[in-house]
């Protein structure tokens, strides 16, 4: 899955946070549903111009900031 074609960000939308395809709906608000208990076929339901491809894009930006995340300890 190539995220980047799917997640934008724009200086102007939403605070510069990441947004599927240029659209108002943040990566942040669709891991928030998913983590509250959402299914993605009812986030789909709920957002109906959303696709399964944005869902993906979303867990796999998640999955690529968490993996180039830079842990130090105290």
């Amino acid at each position: 899955m190539n995220y980047k074609e799917l997640i934008t960000i724009e200086p102007g939308k939403r605070g510069g946070k990441p947004c599927i395809r240029g659209l108002r709906i943040t990566v942040y608000d669709v891991l928030d549903y998913l983590a509250a208990g959402m299914t993605s076929t009812q986030i789909l339901a709920d957002f109906d111009y959303l696709t399964p491809e944005d869902i993906q894009a979303c867990l796999a930006y998640a999955a690529d900031r968490e993996h180039h995340q830079l842990v130090v300890n105290a």
